[in-house]
């Protein structure tokens, strides 16, 4: 075995460092993610200042991020999924534990399997902050603050771990053989960072019986068929939803089952239901809530005759901005931005009978007691609670319907 004396202290403390941030911003992100498990709303911080909640509330993309299907794992056997973040908690518990006995080994020297095995388990980290920065910017669109804190962390610790290896290499080979040590290291890591994992899982409340206690549909058909078919490409299921085009929910709950591969497994039936007072007489005229949105909903009905409603009404969500800015001025401009796009159902916008059709589908929500709120989605007459929608989505619809997992 080598004489040569190691001294990884900047090793050690860039280790602990690291692992210390990520400590912080896992816990941070874990409570958030926690907190929803009373199935109501709550804030979610987004802030390089762990604990700080963000002043844009839920409309920030650590809140994209939270909801997103790439949050946690195993989704459909427990509401909401085991967050990553707890993941992330018990591996840099390890680090830490590593970068402490480094640096209390300042004066020893360290077996050069021990340091190789390190070196090469230090920068799993980086690997996996290097993949999920991947899926933020190519599916999410965009990187969350604190998901920020865990992939600088992860990077500290592989700057350590790269140290580490740097030196162990230029030793000539001595001591225990590596595989061994590797083995061990390998195997403490992968219990730590699976420990607080399996505590979680165990500790989350049975949500059983709550999925389908919120309610049925009064009444399922539409006695004058104004209801729109959306076509998909292999339906299992019936499916109705009340959305609004314009509402950042609908869109939002629109690509979490698209982009989960249910949407295409769905049989669904559109009732349009616009939070516009101009021609929902719920809404206060003076005060929509989403304004415009009543003309998008007319050109999703002319949709219909050219086959193209669910592509106007997935464009008008990919569009919201640009629309809603539009309605703020007027109803004509929005119906400008549509023409352009969608010139074959401009002359029908403004349609007695498409007017008639979307006040029939207004009707049918007040005659099932639909409350003023979007969206609204049921399957086979049976209602997904709304706490049910976005983190327990998986997790509600094994249970009511199976077959439109992928």
């Amino acid at each position: 075995m080598s004489n040569e004396r190691t001294r990884p202290a900047p090793a050690a403390l860039l280790a602990i460092a690291g692992s210390l941030l990520g400590l912080a911003f896992g816990a941070v992100s874990t409570t958030d993610f926690a907190a929803h498990l009373d199935r109501k709303v709550h804030g979610v911080t987004c802030s390089f200042v762990p604990g700080l909640l963000s002043s844009e509330g839920g409309a920030n993309a650590c809140a994209t991020a939270l909801y997103s299907p790439y949050s946690s794992l195993f989704r459909r056997a427990i509401w909401g999924g085991v967050p990553i973040a707890v993941f992330a908690l018990g591996a840099f518990a390890f680090f830490l534990g590593m970068g402490v006995w480094l640096l209390r080994q300042e004066e020893t020297s360290i077996p050069r399997s021990v340091r190789l095995s390190y070196g090469a388990l230090g920068l799993t980290p980086a690997l996996v902050s290097i993949l999920m920065f991947t899926i933020s910017m190519t599916k999410l669109g965009a990187v969350c603050k604190v998901c920020s804190g865990i992939y600088v962390a992860s990077f500290l610790v592989a700057a350590s771990a790269a140290l580490v290896l740097k030196n162990a290499l230029e030793e000539a080979p001595s001591g225990p053989p590596v595989l061994m040590a590797g083995a061990t290291l390998a195997a403490l890591l992968g219990g730590m960072t699976f420990l607080p994992a399996g505590v979680y899982a165990a500790s989350v409340p049975d949500f059983g019986t709550y999925v389908g206690g919120c309610g049925k549909l009064e009444k399922g058909e539409e006695k004058h068929g104004a209801l729109l078919h959306l076509p998909t490409a292999t339906p299992k299921k019936k499916a109705l939803m009340f959305v609004d085009p314009l509402c950042p929910t609908c869109k939002a709950f629109h690509e979490q089952l698209s982009s989960e591969g249910i949407f295409d497994r769905l049989d669904p039936t559109v009732s349009l239901f616009p939070l516009d007072g101009s021609c929902n007489w719920m809404i206060d005229a003076e005060r929509p809530v989403h304004p415009g949105a009543c003309v998008v909903a007319r050109a999703v009905i002319c949709g219909e005759g050219s086959q193209e409603s669910r592509a106007i009404l997935e464009w008008a969500y990919e569009h919201q901005p640009e629309l809603t800015a539009a309605g703020k001025e007027s109803p004509a401009k929005v119906k400008e931005i549509i023409a352009s796009r969608f010139a074959k159902v401009s002359s029908c916008i403004d349609d007695a009978k498409t007017e008639r059709r979307l006040h029939q589908m207004l009707q049918f929500a007040v005659e099932n007691h639909i409350r003023v709120s979007t969206p609204q989605f049921y399957l086979d007459g049976q209602r997904l609670c709304d706490e049910d929608s976005d983190l327990g989505l998986s997790y509600a619809l094994r249970r009511l319907a199976p077959e439109v997992l992928p």
